[in-house]
């Protein structure tokens, strides 16, 4: 289903499927530099849990359901998650307050502290591989992805 925003001409669908491929390219060398190129502080969280501790950083405490549903990831596979991380002393769990029966769960400092890690060592990295873009493409760059993250969540919300 096209929105207002598409016309569905030839060249649209040819920018499409740039993006597509563009999109799939991000994904697989961003991970790949990541790998290859990564300090200690890359490893000290793999993927799944440096997200989780940002989200939890950023939004607060939250029950694995509400977090579930942020991620659009199922509930048990965010629960085996939040057990692996709590398991290691990077989150903790508190009865929930608004509802006694249920618990929250919300980053450790050595959580936070293993997240700033990463979180620096990404942008460090960032800044190398974007070192040559000028100020302004990088702040368009961040723009787009922004907007194109809000998209995916958009859509991912209403499914």
């Amino acid at each position: 289903m096209r929105d207002d925003h598409t016309t569905g001409t030839a060249q649209d669908e040819v920018t499409l499927g740039r993006i597509e491929t563009e999109v799939a390219l991000l994904m697989r060398l961003g991970e790949a530099t990541r790998r290859a190129t990564g300090t200690a502080e890359h490893r000290v969280l793999d993927r799944a849990a440096y997200v989780i501790l940002r989200h939890l950083d950023s939004a607060g405490p939250q029950n694995v359901s509400t977090l579930a549903a942020k991620l659009n990831l199922d509930g048990s596979t965010v629960t085996r998650q939040v057990s692996a991380l709590q398991r290691d002393g990077l989150i903790a769990r508190t009865p929930d307050p608004a509802d006694g029966r249920g618990t929250v769960i919300s980053p450790t400092p050595a959580g936070l502290q293993r997240m700033a890690a990463v979180q620096a060592a990404r942008t460090r990295l960032y800044g190398d591989i974007l070192a040559a873009w000028s100020p302004d493409d990088r702040e368009t760059l961040a723009e787009l992805l922004h907007r194109l993250n809000d998209a995916l969540e958009s859509r991912n919300r209403r499914r």
